[in-house]
């Protein structure tokens, strides 16, 4: 057996398993609607690459990655996209966010697809391809797209990789069952993660203590692979990424680091079923196993669902008592949030839809002031300070809770589970991490806003500069050459001082009017001046005899005209002389 280490922290909340393991994996009525939501996975939604009113085949592509960190999505049964707009989403609030909806048409039918039986052979490229386009993304956690996980890239070769069958959250029990069930398939996918990875020297398969049945349902397809079963004591939050890597290596992720940089790689179970799927069956992420389970559910099962069914449509197949729900979590009830509605859809990510009663989980009672017991502190399995955390969270002091290391908080929820003072410390921390979020990306906004603004400054005194030194140019050159006769001495050569001068005296000439054009000038001038002397004349003469009050303004004028018409005629005079 195995040698594993302890984790600080951790609780021991009631498992609550049982209830949904006592039937197999289910099989759902195909639901009339399917809503696949776009952004089921970090990094960019997908594009939509198909129209309202056209016909899908089930496993058809509907919507293409937008970029290396995307994965596209399928259509998970034939029928015709109705929709595509904004949708309520699984979400705690409720937020709206682009989807693509098909109104089934009963017939599940499939496109072509075939896959790979020989996958040793090919390239491990081909099959990250093969992973990519069938929309894989991790299906136990925050659902980052698996080829990319499995491409660390060659500086950082894989020496570890550990799958992930912890499932430590209390009620759900999908992973449980697809072990019990699918272990030969599950144990074929590890086998092209193997593959992909260029055969890492560890291969791990961790699990807890509590699920002897799927660790039975395991020995007999790991005998003679070299992947080793690694059972651990039972406790919560086993079964998050870096706590299960030092249960099973007693290696401490640095904070700010990937398992990648030491040389490891962790998968969830689920997603390596769903790779075997994509590889040897050719078949998209189009259904995952999930749990229903809650005493206000008369059916307690796990369900083989498509992606894109309403939660509705798995409550109504469940005998569900909706009087005797205290809410609608969306998984486990540690992590998981409450619905504001029942007809979000699942998703990638969705392992279990709880309904419990009130017995179960009551109302939240209202929170009372910290005081400072230290249990937070305690259960914490990243060894922070959940105290401090909530004290800075309130403060909205961003700076002290990065440097606590708030981004370590893996929001497990163990802080919350033991305050006695009902303090609702996770959402506190997932309420500032988005403040945190949404800072530095207006900061790089405001950063890249500034350096446009810097550019555009330097160009404009650039080009100012320039103009300068024109400008000097010029008046160096013009000064040179008027000097250039009383100064022989002069730098500039006298050829050139002449060629400024000849053509300064060019563009005068070009400019003054010939004698000829002077003199016609000056007649219209006189014609014209002769002209408004009669009109001021009359216009004086009429004001004298009404006795008009301007009789001074228009004396002025006509005066006025009389020396600008005696200016003209001497003027003509003088150049017909």
């Amino acid at each position: 057996m195995s040698q594993t280490w302890v984790t600080p922290g951790g609780v021991h909340p009631p498992e609550n398993k049982h209830q949904s393991l006592t039937q197999s994996i289910g099989v759902l009525p195909l639901p009339e609607k399917l809503v696949v939501p776009l952004n089921q996975h970090i990094g960019a939604p997908a594009i939509p690459c198909v129209e309202v009113g056209q016909k899908v085949l089930k496993g058809e592509v509907i919507a293409k990655a937008a970029g290396t960190v995307s994965i596209p999505m399928h259509a998970p049964s034939s029928g015709v996209v109705s929709a595509i707009e904004h949708r309520p989403i699984a979400h705690a609030s409720g937020m709206l966010a682009p989807c693509i909806e098909i109104t089934t048409d009963g017939e599940d039918r499939w496109i072509a697809h075939e896959g790979v039986d020989d996958y040793e052979h090919l390239a491990p490229r081909k099959l990250l391809e093969i992973i990519a386009n069938a929309g894989i993304s991790g299906m136990g956690g925050a659902g980052f797209p698996s080829a990319v996980k499995l491409n660390p890239g060659r500086q950082r070769p894989i020496l570890t990789l550990i799958v992930n069958a912890t499932e430590c959250e209390p009620y759900i029990t999908a992973d449980d069952s697809a072990i019990r069930e699918r272990a030969a398939e599950i144990v074929e996918g590890i086998k092209i993660l193997s593959a992909i990875l260029d055969h890492p020297d560890n291969i791990f398969i961790g699990i807890e203590d509590n699920k002897p049945e799927a660790i039975e349902a395991l020995a007999p397809h790991v005998e003679g692979t070299g992947i080793s079963v690694v059972s651990f004591p039972t406790k919560y939050p086993s079964g998050g990424e870096k706590q299960l890597i030092y249960i099973l290596t007693g290696k401490e992720i640095p904070s700010g680091k990937l398992p990648a940089d030491l040389g490891m790689v962790c998968i969830n179970i689920g997603t390596t079923y769903a790779i075997k799927r994509a590889v040897v069956n050719g078949e998209p992420l189009i259904s995952r196993v999930t749990t229903v389970t809650g005493d206000a559910v008369g059916v307690q099962r796990n369900y083989e669902t498509l992606i894109g069914t309403p939660v509705s449509h798995l409550l109504a197949h469940s005998a569900f008592d909706e009087k005797a729900c205290s809410r609608v979590i969306m998984g486990g009830p540690m992590m998981g949030f409450t619905l504001p509605s029942a007809d979000v859809p699942i998703v990638k990510t969705t392992n279990c839809i709880l309904a419990p009663s009130y017995a179960e989980i009551p109302d939240d009672e209202p929170a009372q002031p910290c005081i400072r017991c230290g249990m937070c502190a305690e259960a914490c399995p990243v060894s922070l300070l959940p105290q401090q955390l909530f004290w800075y969270s309130q403060a909205q002091d961003h700076e002290r809770l990065e440097a606590h290391n708030l981004f370590d908080c893996i929001e497990c929820g163990a802080c919350s589970y033991v305050c006695p003072s009902n303090i609702p410390l996770v959402q506190y921390y997932r309420a500032s991490k988005s403040e945190i979020r949404k800072a530095r990306a207006e900061k790089v906004k405001s950063d890249h806003a500034r350096e446009r603004f810097e550019f555009h400054k330097l160009r404009m005194e650039q080009a100012e500069r320039e103009k300068e030194e024109k400008r000097t140019a010029r008046r160096e050159a013009a000064l040179q050459a008027s000097a250039a006769p009383s100064n022989p001495s002069s730098s500039v050569p006298s050829s050139s001082a002449a060629d400024i001068i000849a053509a300064a005296q060019a563009r005068a000439a070009a400019k003054q009017a010939t004698p000829e054009q002077q003199q016609a000038q000056l007649e219209r001038t006189i014609a014209a001046a002769e002209q408004r002397l009669i009109v001021a004349e009359q216009k004086l003469a009429e004001a004298i005899e009404k006795g008009s009050a301007n009789q001074s303004v228009l004396s002025a004028a006509v005066e006025n005209t009389r020396q600008k018409l005696e200016q003209a005629k001497a003027k003509l005079a003088e150049l017909t002389a």
